[in-house]
């Protein structure tokens, strides 16, 4: 398998930390989606990563199909359950932590884009989203609380979703004091980042 992404991207970080987890071989293609030669259109004609190419090359992206199919590859670690109400919260963890990064990222684009000169952006749409990004953290933290993991008592989904989710506001948005508004989120990222697939995969 190939997986074309970027080292920044938090949905490609997902993926490859799902990838790490699961113990599976594959190859990793770097590609900037903002490039004029990006080739990412050939395999996602939505131009997005993280895309990931089977060996017969038929493609499949959006991170949460990618993670969603990792998991039934193998045994080892099971990240997602397999059904009912257990399954359902795993993946609204996981959509809580996409929406705070879809938010981030709106916000991001709108003040840095080099399509837009600087008299063209506006900071209440910036606002708007930030302040989306604020209530998904105090959600995260009222759903952790003082539990071990987001979801049961093992790794799951929910909290590699979650800790690629943070890991990406420590690396684009520093001002954003998360640690000190919700220390319970701070205490999961620290065990997390012990881990050698969240080392391994550090937005640059």
């Amino acid at each position: 398998m190939k997986l074309i992404g970027s080292m920044a991207s938090p949905y490609v970080r997902k993926v490859r930390v799902v990838m790490a987890e699961k113990k599976l071989d594959y190859r990793f293609q770097e590609d900037n989606v903002w490039s004029d030669d990006t080739a990412i259109n050939a395999s996602n004609p939505l131009g997005k990563v993280p895309c990931l190419v089977m060996e017969g090359g038929e493609a499949m992206f959006d991170s949460r199909v990618i993670v969603e199919y990792l998991d039934t590859l193998s045994p080892v670690g099971k990240l997602i359950p397999a059904s009912g109400r257990e399954r359902a919260e795993v993946k609204t963890w996981e959509a809580l932590a996409d929406g705070v990064l879809d938010a981030g990222v709106l916000a991001r684009l709108e003040a840095t884009w080099a399509g837009r000169q600087d008299g063209e952006r506006c900071q209440a749409w910036i606002d708007r989203q930030l302040g989306k990004v604020r209530t998904g953290l105090s959600a995260m933290s009222q759903g952790l609380g003082e539990k071990a993991y987001c979801s049961g008592i093992h790794l799951s989904l929910s909290d590699i979703a979650v800790g690629c989710a943070l890991g990406w506001l420590e690396f684009r948005f520093p001002q954003i004091a998360w640690r000190a508004d919700h220390p319970n989120l701070g205490r999961l990222m620290d065990k997390l980042m012990q881990r050698q697939s969240f080392i391994d995969t550090q937005p640059r």
